[in-house]
């Protein structure tokens, strides 16, 4: 196979190990020989094999310097990630116009199979584009709403995108309706509810985050879109935190729209992400750039950006490659048992506040904490200033805390010196904040 034909076909759905081997095939070897050792493993008792993980934890480049725990907003790649989006962009660079278009461009069709693959939907229901405020802007931006309709949308939503909608709301003269999800919130029934007393004979849309970026608790956003489905309501759903993280595919939502960052749990290259759209709703969404038929049903009108980072967009198939390898399942129960054992070790701490589920069909990686008398930028700082663990500070509606994300490569031992940190907390007294 000559290089043009490797790049293009890269890409595709079939690459797997034959691709992460053509870009490092030591590597590549060793780690199908650690995914054969504990293959015969359930998943729930593969999460506690540290020699496993630990394997997989030097796949990183991460710092030895700092103890990074704000996975949530965008997550570093593995090794092979990055070596294949090196490769790509040298090779654009031999003679750009030419290499990027006429060559890594034919190669999106076989990235759109691999991720409607992983996506559990049709290639002619995804756009690939730089992240999921792109895609869910398009869709909020794109659909025919005139001033009376309705959206109801959630106050833990992210946002970007509640911005979005008071641009609708400003210029339009659509009406917002606010609903407040308790965090946590582990009845599925009263959540319904909150959407469904919300919703009038106006109501259009039903946006859902499908997991909390401020607290990681996750929404059942099937069974919300199933209730306004049955009143005849559009569903937006954000899968920013969601996808990557825990095993679903899109259609498990319930969405007729989705969007999500595959910089953050796929690990794929920073600024990539994908949006979906059922194939019969393509054609009610207008491009939010411009396009040939920006009213037509073809996906590929959202992705007319111009010039864009051709390797960056390609390397995606190294990412998905070594997510499949891991194993979707396996991974989400590692981020699982990672949140546990150090959110079960603070539990019992004084003063300690606790915003994120323990149970497994409402949480995950992410959780948030924070202590009486305590704000999160003192928390945060503490931890920083003494032990060189960087967390993210989210004081927002009843929330005043940190939010913590391991990702697959964090260690036992960098969670017990977060629980060391914390365990302070409550025998000190909070610093005083400075003008």
């Amino acid at each position: 196979m000559d290089r043009r034909d490797f790049f293009i076909k890269s890409a595709g759905a079939t690459a797997g190990l034959t691709f992460l081997s053509a870009i490092d095939k030591v590597y590549a070897a060793e780690l199908e020989n650690q995914v054969n050792r504990i293959k015969n493993l359930s998943p729930e008792t593969s999460a506690a094999d540290e020699d496993f993980w630990g394997w997989v934890r030097e796949s990183y480049t991460i710092s030895p310097n700092i103890i990074n725990l704000n996975n949530g907003g965008v997550s570093p790649q593995p090794k092979v990630v990055q070596d294949a989006h090196i490769r790509y962009y040298q090779y654009c660079n031999e003679a750009p116009s030419y290499y990027m278009w006429r060559i890594l461009d034919a190669g999106r069709e076989g990235l759109r199979e691999k991720l409607a693959e992983i996506c559990g939907v049709d290639t002619d229901e995804i756009a690939i584009n730089r992240n999921a405020t792109e895609g869910l802007n398009t869709v909020i931006f794109g659909l025919n709403l005139k001033a009376g309709d309705e959206v109801v949308l959630s106050k833990y939503d992210y946002p970007n995108m509640m911005n979005a909608w008071k641009q609708r709301e400003k210029r339009d003269g659509v009406k917002l309706v606010w609903i407040d999800i308790p965090q946590p919130c582990e009845d599925d029934k009263l959540i319904v509810k909150l959407y469904q007393d919300a919703m009038t004979s106006k109501t259009k849309i039903v946006h859902i985050t499908h997991m909390i970026n401020w607290s990681g608790n996750i929404v059942p956003s099937k069974a919300i879109a199933d209730m306004a489905h049955a009143k005849g309501c559009e569903v937006i759903v954000d899968a920013a935190h969601s996808f990557g993280h825990f095993d679903f595919k899109f259609k498990d939502t319930g969405a007729d729209y989705l969007a999500t960052s595959l910089h953050k749990w796929l690990s794929a290259p920073f600024g990539s992400g994908v949006l979906y759209i059922k194939k019969e709703k393509i054609k009610n969404v207008w491009a939010l750039l411009s396009s040939t038929e920006p009213d037509g049903n073809d996906i590929r009108k959202f992705e007319t950006l111009g010039t864009r980072s051709f390797a960056s967009e390609m390397a995606i198939g190294a990412a998905i490659d070594f997510h499949n390898v891991i194993g979707a399942k396996r991974k989400e129960e590692r981020l699982r048992y990672l949140k546990n054992y150090w959110y079960e070790k603070v539990k019992t701490l004084p003063k300690v506040v606790q915003a994120t589920s323990f149970k497994p069909q409402y949480s995950c990686a992410i959780a948030h904490v924070g202590f009486e008398g305590w704000k999160g930028n003192q928390l945060e700082s503490h931890l920083w200033d003494k032990y060189k663990i960087h967390t993210s500070t989210f004081i927002y509606e009843k929330l005043n805390g940190i939010r913590v994300t391991p990702n697959v490569y964090t260690s036992i031992r960098d969670l017990d010196l977060l629980v060391k940190g914390l365990t302070e907390i409550p025998k000190m007294e909070p610093p005083k904040e400075t003008k």
